[in-house]
Formats: C-alpha cells, sequence, structure tokens
C-alpha cells in the first residue's frame, strides 16, 4: 500500500505546481485532505513539497487521527461531526481524488457519487477512482447494473486509473474546462469569451 502513499504525493505535488503556475486567472486551487496520517497525510505533504498552501479537515475520534504536520497550519480544522466535515468537503471541492481507503473513505466516495447521481450536487465534479486493482477488488457495481438498482452509466460518474500522469491529465482538462471556463482551441487552452 505504500505505493499508492507516494502516488498521493506526487499527484499533490503536481497539481499544486500546476494551480501556482496557472496565468490569466486569479483562481487557485488548493489540496485538501482529511488531515489525518498515511494517505491523507501523502495529500498535504506533496502540496507542501511544492510550497503550496493546503488544507486538512481533521474529526475528532478516539483513536488514530492526529493533525499531519504538513498542513498548513491556519487551514487546519477539526470537526466533531462527520457530516459537517462532508458537507465542507463536498462544497468547496472542484475535483477529488479517491485513494484505496477504508470504511470512511468508501463513505465519502459512495456519497458524492450519490450526489452527482442524483443530481443533488450540480456543479460539474469530477472524481478519480485511484488504483484499479484494490478498488476492482473491492468495489463490485455490475450486480447493481445487472438488477436495475443503478443506471449502466451510473459507472461512468468517476474515472478509474492507476497512473499519476493519468489522473494529472484528467483533472487538469476537467478543472480547465469546468471550473475555469477555458476552452480548447487548436490544442492550446484559452480563455472563454
Amino acid at each position: 500500500m505504500s505505493r499508492y502513499y507516494e502516488d498521493t504525493r506526487e499527484l499533490a505535488r503536481r497539481l499544486t505546481l500546476w494551480s501556482k503556475g496557472l496565468s490569466n486567472t486569479d483562481r487557485r486551487f488548493v489540496v485538501c485532505s482529511g488531515g489525518g496520517p498515511g494517505i491523507m497525510e501523502a495529500a498535504n505533504r506533496g502540496a507542501s513539497e511544492a510550497k503550496g498552501e493546503n488544507i486538512g479537515l481533521n474529526i475528532s475520534l478516539p483513536f488514530e487521527q492526529q493533525d499531519n504536520p504538513y498542513i498548513t497550519r491556519r487551514l487546519a480544522f477539526e470537526f466533531h461531526y462527520f457530516f459537517m466535515r462532508k458537507y465542507w468537503f463536498t462544497y468547496l471541492a472542484k475535483a477529488m481524488v479517491i485513494m484505496p481507503g477504508g470504511f470512511g473513505t468508501f463513505d465519502e466516495f459512495m456519497e458524492v457519487v450519490t450526489l452527482v447521481q442524483t443530481l443533488k450536487i450540480k456543479k460539474h465534479l469530477p472524481i478519480v477512482l485511484y488504483g484499479t486493482e484494490y478498488w476492482d477488488e473491492v468495489l463490485h457495481l455490475e450486480p447493481m447494473v445487472k438488477y436495475g438498482t443503478i443506471s449502466p452509466e451510473d459507472v461512468n460518474l468517476f474515472y478509474r486509473t492507476d497512473s499519476i500522469d493519468e489522473a494529472y491529465t484528467f483533472i487538469t482538462r476537467e478543472l480547465e474546462t469546468h471550473a475555469l471556463k477555458r476552452t480548447t482551441d487548436n490544442g492550446y487552452m484559452s480563455d472563454k469569451r
């Protein structure tokens, strides 16, 4: 599983450098994690190594959850209730990357996908499900399609990959197009007028 730590760290670093290098806009995108150890730490660490501000939305738990040292201190928040933490994760998010994780990761992924599917989230929200080997073992949606509990196109609500390059390209393209409202003209990004 250490591979996912390093992949998260590198993806967060690249996305932070990309955001810091944006021109012709005052918009910036900031890496945000659950604020704890493991993969969450990797996300904050990668952003921090790129000299970018980053956010940690921590949750008070009886064990395990401590703020990681890579969060921008003034952007470290602690929540008592999961629903409030999930609200702030989703409300401000412009894209999400779901790395392999446990019940909390699964819960947050399924809730966001449900909100996108039911159009309760109306904004364009690209979601990357990273780690196909892991998620193919954990997440079987085909029976849900077979029994008609989800539509066949619902499996396209997120992008699956094992590649930092693919995840980076997908996210930056989606943010350029939908959050920054830029279109591709002759292979170059330009502001939509």
